[in-house]
């Protein structure tokens, strides 16, 4: 059975509705931002506004202060889902490196005998032109793609987003070109939505002391929820208000948070800088682009590609293609056993000339000198034992005994083959 986009999603990200929507993993902190907002509102459509509704008799006015708060939270409610229920502008993963930037350099590998092996070299970085300045992208090994200008990999996500802004856990998202736009709306909403409420409060606590034409803290004991209200939304001015101020210097200035924080005490040129009103028509005047992502669509199977060389495939070509290296390190190797084998041959030929003392001929200085002689040999047998390397896998320095034992059953004959024409 074929599999969606958004079933094999490689990102942290989760989806409901089959895919149609996208939300980052701390999704769930939306449920606590919502409750944020709605329940100061339900108290204050309650306790509040409800009694205002005949405080302005003029066409009975007080009616708009309910409609406007339900009217304007559910504007904020929408805003929150635009900004968290869709694409923040992901950027497609690749499933390989793009091949027109590899470049082969060889290395000397102490492994492999000191022999120079293609290695296989990626630049981490490399330089685009925006607006006439040079400015350096980097490579991301987890996307296997160089990231456009403005774009990071969120680590939350797990995913690279254009013109990254930040992830923000209270709306379970991260913040990027496709919903910056909505970000910063809902922000700002929020911000007048908070002003509004404990505007209305306050207005409350005013009718109450012309009602009854006592002091505020008698119109206070008489709402307590008007109070706790109006501290609410005091200390969520200083978040909410506050965000709103610095997105509008960011927006200003054509900068990201990311680039904000990251780039401060560097003194860099901001090359994306387009003059106040050309910032702020470049966030909300232009055009959204489209997702580059269909998280609908079915995944097509991966074309099988041809494998690229690296260390291993040098290894492998050493043993298929021109295994001749690799042969001769195993031959040295066998040359040393192989002497050994035949040092040990001599001892024993010598230990049987001493044992048969008188009976046999006399040995001269000739004999002896043939005998070492077949240690010098030693190269000719190793060049008629050399095939006994070839196929031998990589990593495997093990001869056979009987290649060692008939090695020296070839040095001993010829020892006395030597030995007999020395006495004739």
């Amino acid at each position: 059975m074929e599999k969606r986009v958004y079933e094999v999603w490689k990102g942290s990200n989760k989806f409901i509705l089959g895919g149609r929507l996208i939300f980052g993993p701390d999704a769930k902190s939306l449920l606590v931002t919502i409750l944020l907002i709605t329940v100061p509102v339900i108290i204050f459509c309650v306790f509040v506004a409800r009694h205002l509704r005949h405080a302005f008799s003029p066409y009975n006015a007080g009616y708009a202060v309910l409609v406007v708060a339900i009217v304007f939270t559910i504007y904020v409610l929408i805003l929150l889902f635009l900004t968290s229920a869709r694409d923040p502008g992901i950027i497609p993963r690749n499933s390989h490196p793009p091949e027109e930037e590899f470049r082969y350099e060889s290395s000397v590998s102490a492994e492999a005998g000191g022999r120079q092996t293609p290695g296989l070299q990626f630049p981490r970085t490399k330089e685009v032109m925006v607006n006439g300045i040079p400015v350096r992208v980097k490579y991301c090994d987890t996307c296997m793609l160089y990231r456009p200008p403005r774009c990071s990999h969120c680590s939350i996500c797990n995913n690279c987003v254009e013109r990254f802004d930040h992830h923000c856990p209270w709306v379970g998202q991260c913040i990027g070109l496709r919903n910056y736009r909505y970000f910063f709306m809902f922000v700002s909403s929020a911000t007048l939505l908070c002003i509004y409420v404990f505007s209305m409060s306050a207005v409350y606590i005013k009718v109450l002391m012309d009602d009854h034409r006592g002091t505020v803290w008698k119109a206070m004991q008489e709402s307590p929820p008007s109070v706790i209200l109006m501290a609410y939304c005091f200390i969520a001015l200083w978040f909410v208000g506050g965000l709103t101020g610095f997105h509008l210097y960011l927006i200003a200035t054509n900068q990201t948070t990311y680039e904000n924080f990251r780039f401060r005490a560097d003194n860099r040129i901001n090359v994306y800088n387009l003059g106040c009103l050309s910032n702020f028509l470049e966030v909300f005047c232009t055009t959204i682009k489209p997702s580059k992502n269909n998280f609908r669509a079915f995944v097509r199977e991966a074309v099988p590609r041809p494998t690229l060389p690296s260390t291993q495939g040098a290894e492998a070509e050493d043993l298929g293609g021109d295994p001749r290296s690799k042969v001769e390190d195993d031959l040295d190797i066998g040359e040393d056993l192989l002497k050994i084998s035949q040092r040990r041959n001599i001892e024993e030929i010598d230990e049987d000339i001493r044992s048969r003392g008188s009976n046999g001929p006399a040995h001269t200085a000739l004999d002896i000198d043939s005998i070492l002689d077949s240690d010098h040999r030693a190269p000719t047998i190793r060049s008629e034992t050399r095939h006994s390397s070839w196929g031998r896998r990589s990593g495997s320095w093990e001869i056979a005994p009987d290649d060692v034992l008939s090695n020296s059953k070839v040095t001993e004959g010829r020892s006395h083959v030597t030995a007999k024409e020395a006495r004739q």
